[in-house]
C-alpha cells in the first residue's frame, strides 16, 4: 500500500496517461495487467494506485519504490519495455515522472 508521508524515504512515481475515450477501456486493462502480473513482483516495489479522471481521457498511476534504483531497473526490463509499447500504442501520451513527497496533511 502507498505511503504518502514526508517522512518516508520512499521513490514516488507518478505516471500520466492521455488516452482518446475509445482506447481507454483496453488501456485500463493492459495497465492492470501489468501491475498484477509484473510491476508487483518486482524488487522494491511497495505499492500503487490508478486514478481517472470523469471524461475517461486521463489515467495517473502512483507507484511507490524502496529506491530510485528499484524503479530504474524495472523500466529497463525486457517485460516493462513490452508493456510500455502497448501502452504507447494505446495512449496519445504517457510519462513517468519521479517525486519525492514534501508534504503531507492528514485531517483533524
Amino acid at each position: 500500500m502507498p505511503v504518502i508521508s514526508q517522512d518516508s524515504n520512499l521513490q514516488t512515481v507518478i505516471t500520466t496517461y492521455d488516452v482518446a475515450p475509445d482506447n481507454f477501456h483496453d488501456l485500463v486493462e493492459k495497465l492492470k495487467e501489468a501491475c498484477h502480473e509484473f510491476v508487483r513482483h518486482q524488487p522494491g516495489f511497495v505499492g500503487g494506485a490508478m486514478h481517472v479522471n470523469d471524461a475517461q481521457t486521463r489515467i495517473a498511476n502512483y507507484t511507490q519504490w524502496a529506491t530510485r534504483d528499484d524503479f530504474q531497473a524495472m523500466t529497463r526490463s525486457a517485460e516493462m519495455q513490452a508493456y510500455n509499447a502497448k501502452f504507447a500504442e494505446l495512449c496519445k501520451s504517457f510519462k513517468p515522472v519521479m517525486y519525492d513527497v514534501i508534504v503531507s496533511v492528514d485531517a483533524e
